[in-house]
């Protein structure tokens, strides 16, 4: 049996909070949960914003006030960045005298350094920091202005959250600040020092592999970059290296693991998160690596990238929310601004990151490391000829289909039929309604399913592009644990256009037993025709597998070393509740160069590390 990728720690950050513990799970299915799970889970969202003190001991002392503000500051809502009413603009304008010349008068500083050729400099006062200017004919100049983008719901971390403030930040772009708390977040969850595990495992064994799918885009990333020179600024010599897209991977290296190990990034749109995750279990199972720390992260709620997405159609407009609405004035309702597989007109931008933390199953049983579930596949397939690059085409029925196939091998007729769920791509646009509806009834329909579970995360938290697919799989996580599949409350009805006849698409969440969930198959739709779909099993099916490959005895003893593991992790999240979360930023330590390796023709040894063989 080939080695099982399976998950030992999880965390992350959007718009639902913190992700290790179930907490940003728990918060999209709030209403479905024990009174006990609720509190914690306040708790950690307001540790987030800075209200522990408010908390009590376990969340027990949490007002009315202070979970109404939790409510209004999470999910999908208004933009918070920035006045989408007055999103910042250059207008362009062509400016003569009406009665002849116009003359201005500058700082001699201000002058351009190749003047217009209706520019005229008159005679002056050499000494003087001023100029006097002639205009002779028409000059073109970039007013700064403002105006509406049309659209204004996101989905963003929690209002209040400021991840900068966790560490010494150095003017990162925002998906590095969200990078660092997720992959922190990820570690905590784990229950073991990262310590104990590199002392188990080579060097070279080690892999990340986490980016985003558009870059970073933001004034301290390519943003910066790209406006500065057109706004009349500077720019950094950050921008350039920070707007790189593996950048999440690379801080991840430097200053939170201090890995030499295996490092990359697989771009795929929308798919981006699951194309990273294909390459850490293909790593895993290939014996390349033994531990994998793959993620996504992305930071796109700036007004150029909102511009240009409301420019394609693909966001959802205001008046558009406003006719589904049935009203043709006011402020929609932008809590349901996502509305996936009912009537809807666009995606709902968001930000967030999410990792997730792979071992072999030898190591986890040998290290005691918790199995919160294990990753089966990743199929990933393109389209095909296209006539448009973001319409959808054949490839995801290819990538779903070869995962249907994948599960029933795994589990066999009846399991699939009646123990599997779907996380749908689900993004609220009329495109994807329809094409991926139809795609899952057609599986539904070729494998047997009746009734076939999907939910739609980006419902509560919008689409956090190369993110995205970590959102499903801490939603799928969470349902394993807590046995409720999450509704799609933000839809009135299933649109009339969608295939549903074997698809059970519903408002309210899906309460099952936990121990009746054996896969969740998570799907992603990207633009250009990148196309993924996921096998994830259930810890109960995983530990079926461990025990059916390694022996009752193997794991009864991993039983035992378990227990120790998910004690520290649950101590790591009552102190993130009750304290606040903390950030690994180990900027400057420990830094080896080439005084710290030494070489022969069998290992290398870099002092600090374990040997590497060569």
């Amino acid at each position: 049996m080939n080695r099982i990728p399976v998950i030992a720690g999880f965390g992350g950050i959007n718009a639902a909070g913190r992700s290790s513990a179930h907490h940003g799970y728990r918060r999209t299915v709030i209403g479905a949960l024990d009174e006990a799970s609720a509190r914690r889970t306040w708790q950690s969202l307001a540790a987030l914003v800075g209200s522990a003190d408010r908390t009590g001991e376990d969340g027990e002392a949490i007002d009315d006030e202070l979970r109404s503000q939790l409510e209004r500051g999470t999910l999908v809502r208004g933009i918070e960045p920035f006045d989408t009413e007055r999103a910042p603009w250059n207008r362009r304008l062509a400016v003569e005298g009406a009665a002849g010349a116009v003359e201005l008068r500058l700082s001699r500083r201000d002058l351009p350094t190749v003047l217009p050729p209706s520019w005229t400099v008159l005679p002056g006062d050499e000494d003087s920091s001023e100029v006097v200017v002639r205009l002779a004919g028409r000059t073109e100049i970039l007013l700064p202005d403002e105006r509406p983008l049309g659209v204004g719901s996101a989905g963003q971390v929690p209002t209040g959250f400021d991840p900068a403030a966790l560490y010494q930040e150095r003017s990162h772009p925002r998906a590095v600040q969200l990078t660092l708390f997720a992959a922190s977040d990820c570690l905590a969850s784990l229950g073991i020092p990262w310590e104990t595990v590199t002392a188990a495992v080579p060097p070279d064994r080690i892999a990340t592999y986490a980016g985003s799918a558009m870059a970073q885009l933001d004034e301290c990333g390519n943003g910066g970059l790209l406006g500065a020179r057109w706004r009349g600024q500077r720019i950094s010599s950050k921008n350039v290296p920070m707007g790189l897209a593996e950048m999440a991977a690379d801080f991840v290296n430097a200053y939170v693991l201090g890995s030499v190990g295996r490092s990359g990034h697989n771009m795929g749109a929308c798919a981006t998160f699951l194309y990273n995750l294909r390459l850490g279990i293909e790593d895993i199972a290939s014996g390349r690596a033994r531990v994998v720390l793959v993620g996504g992260a992305e930071a796109p709620i700036v007004p150029d990238v909102v511009d240009g997405l409301a420019t394609m159609g693909a966001l959802a407009a205001d008046k558009y929310l406003l006719a589904i609405e049935g009203r043709e004035e006011g402020v929609p309702d932008f809590r349901r601004a996502c509305r996936p597989f009912g009537e809807n007109c666009g995606f709902v931008i968001a930000e967030g990151a999410q990792f997730a933390l792979l071992m072999d199953d030898e190591l986890a049983l040998e290290i005691g490391a918790d199995v919160h579930a294990s990753v089966g596949d990743v199929f990933v397939h393109a389209d095909g000829f296209k006539k448009s690059i973001s319409s959808p085409g054949v490839g995801n029925y290819v990538t779903f289909a070869k995962a249907a196939a994948s599960a029933l091998r795994a589990l066999g007729d009846e399991a699939l039929r009646q123990r599997s769920f779907v996380m749908a791509h689900g993004t609220g646009t009329p495109q994807n309604r329809t094409s991926e509806s139809e795609i899952l009834d057609l599986v539904a329909r070729a494998f047997g399913i009746e009734r076939w579970p999907v939910a739609a995360v980006k419902c509560f938290v919008g689409h956090t592009m190369g993110a995205a697919g970590g959102d499903q799989l801490m939603s799928a996580l969470g349902a394993f644990e807590h046995g409720v599949i999450p509704g799609i409350p933000t839809i009135d009805a299933v649109a009339a256009d969608v295939v549903a006849d074997r698809l059970l698409l519903q408002r309210e969440h899906l309460e099952r037993d936990p121990e009746s969930l054996d896969v969740a198959f998570l799907n992603a739709k990207g633009f250009g025709g990148n196309n993924a779909t996921a096998t994830v099993y259930s810890p109960a099916f995983t530990r079926r597998l461990l025990r059916d490959k390694h022996g009752e005895r193997a794991l009864d003893g991993w039983s035992e070393r378990v227990q120790a593991t998910r004690e520290a992790a649950a101590e790591n999240d009552r102190r993130a509740r009750r304290q606040g979360p903390e950030v690994t930023y180990r900027f400057n330590h420990q830094v080896r160069e080439h005084q710290h390796v030494q070489l022969d023709t069998e290992v290398l040894r870099i002092e600090g590390y374990p040997p590497i063989e060569l």
